[in-house]
Order: structure tokens, then sequence, then C-alpha cells
């Protein structure tokens, strides 16, 4: 028993103070970035003609660029790959509705449009 609590001591000290820990940046800026990852997720429930083109194909382009960057950097972060790589995900799909949203929008014939924009 001894033996087994020195292993998970020694396996909890290695995670608090090991390169990727508690203790350093490479362990707190993934777990900020979460909160971009649930504030694109969030916005799946808001309509598609709501949602911005721009700050999405961001999302996408910052995941995109450092999921890659987390994997070069030495110590390699997982962690920080993981939340990026969701990012671009969550952003990915979110262009995709909105695309779709706006090919849905130039298949109406100019009477509904009209009568949907007086509704409005």
């Amino acid at each position: 028993m001894a033996a087994a609590s020195g292993a998970s001591r020694s396996a909890f000290s290695s995670f608090m103070n090991g390169p990727t820990g508690p203790r350093t940046v490479h362990f707190w800026a993934p777990v900020m970035k979460w909160g971009l990852v649930i504030a694109g997720a969030s916005d799946f429930a808001r309509p598609a003609e709501q949602l911005s083109l721009s700050q999405n194909a961001a999302l996408v382009a910052t995941g995109t660029i450092w999921t890659r960057w987390s994997m070069i950097i030495k110590p390699r972060n997982i962690m920080l790959a993981s939340v990026n790589c969701l990012l671009a995900t969550v952003g990915s799909i979110q262009l995709a509705r909105i695309f779709m949203s706006r090919q849905e929008e130039a298949k109406k014939p100019a009477v509904i449009q009209a009568l949907e924009d007086v509704k409005k």
C-alpha cells in the first residue's frame, strides 16, 4: 500500500511540477481557451443568419494555426492542440451553417424574400 501511495504521489507531483503542469502557462492557456470553444458551441442554437462570417473564419484560422504550433513547440502540448482542434472544428461547422443559409436565401424567389423582409 505504501508503494501505491508513493507512486500516486510521484504521479501527482510530476503532473504538478511537469513542463505542462498547472504551474506553467502551457496548462492555463488551453484552460482559458475552452471559453472560446464553449462560446462558439453555444452559437449552435442561434439562427445562421445571425452568425458572423469573419468571426468564425478567424476561429478556424487561429484553431488551425495554433494546433500545428502546439505540436511543434517543446514541450509538445497535447491539451493546447486538442482545444485548438475543437476550436477549428466549431468554427468550421458554423461556417458551413452560414454558407448553407446563404445558399438557401439565394434560392428563394424575390417575392418571398420581400414578404419575409416586411415581416421583420
